[in-house]
């Protein structure tokens, strides 16, 4: 069945302002939107992938007028250039963006492989991946992917970021750090953290990496054993019965001597007031900030 979307998702997703694909509409009719029985607009998956190649041209110098003279073949071939000559990390964002509505794997391996080898993993991480997975979030929330789709391509991202781990040599320096990675119980969002273990281990330090949904006994037991100088943890959903602040407290309490490299959404989000109990917890805003810490 065919996905019908308003004009407000397609601002979401390719980011152009809705007054002026009206008035691209109007001026150059590029695009048709139908009508339903009741009259109102609506736009095909076809229709939103014309409109982020529309984009992707127009925000590399192309003018308006003369995208509007292509057709959808010779507009697909001008978006196909500015994909192959890998110029800047954005483009790829928006091939990723069209692999997924296509649902057409082998592009998007292909996307990530290219990207990685033109601008390193660092840089297609933070500024593809990381950004795709803000774009991800935006086509779940109009039903452009489903829940299945999210995490089928947020696996496939895992992957990449266990390779990327394995190929550094776990240090045996007793003068490296030791850091601890473990997400909260509850808490799947994993894709993050593993970013933050490569990081890490990429530094030469002695990482220990817990993974999704650590039960607090287990974190504390764990803690004891190994005495690490830094737990790092994100805090993105909001379990049923979880309160961040109590959590943070029972942390503070129960694991001594070490620091807490935290973030996520509950933490860094436009709406938060957590209040950190102690001064061994730092909030690292972005991975930017985390390689500070680190």
């Amino acid at each position: 069945m065919e996905s019908k979307y308003s004009i407000k998702d397609l601002e979401r997703i390719s980011g152009i302002k809705a007054h002026t694909l009206r008035i691209w509409e109007q001026r150059y009719d590029l695009l048709q939107p139908n009508r339903t029985e009741t009259n109102i607009r609506y736009y095909t998956n076809a229709d939103l992938k014309r409109i982020i190649n529309v984009s992707l041209l127009n925000n590399n110098g192309y003018k308006i007028s003369s995208i509007a003279k292509l057709d959808d073949n010779k507009l697909i071939k001008e978006v196909e250039n500015f994909f192959n000559s890998y110029r800047k990390e954005s483009d790829q964002i928006e091939s990723l963006v069209l692999s997924m509505i296509d649902v057409n794997e082998q592009q998007f391996e292909n996307t990530i492989n290219k990207s990685i080898e033109h601008f390193g993993f660092q840089n297609t991480m933070e500024n593809i991946v990381f950004p795709f997975f803000k774009q991800l979030g935006d086509m779940w929330q109009v039903g452009i992917i489903s829940a299945a789709q999210e995490h089928y391509i947020s696996n496939l991202i895992r992957q990449k970021l266990i390779v990327g781990i394995d190929k550094f040599v776990s240090t045996t320096s007793e003068l490296a750090k030791k850091y601890l990675f473990f997400l909260p119980e509850g808490e799947l969002h994993e894709i993050g953290l593993l970013y933050t273990h490569y990081l890490t281990k990429a530094k030469g330090h002695k990482c220990y990496y817990l993974g999704q949904s650590v039960p607090f006994d287990d974190l504390k037991s764990i803690t004891e054993g190994i005495n690490p100088n830094f737990l790092v943890c994100i805090f993105t959903a909001n379990p049923p019965n979880f309160n961040i602040e109590t959590y943070l407290k029972a942390c503070n309490t129960n694991i001594s001597n070490a620091t807490f490299l935290v973030s996520g959404r509950l933490l860094v989000g436009p709406d938060t007031s957590v209040k950190i109990p102690d001064a061994r917890f730092k909030i690292y805003k972005d991975f930017v900030d985390f390689k500070n810490h680190i």
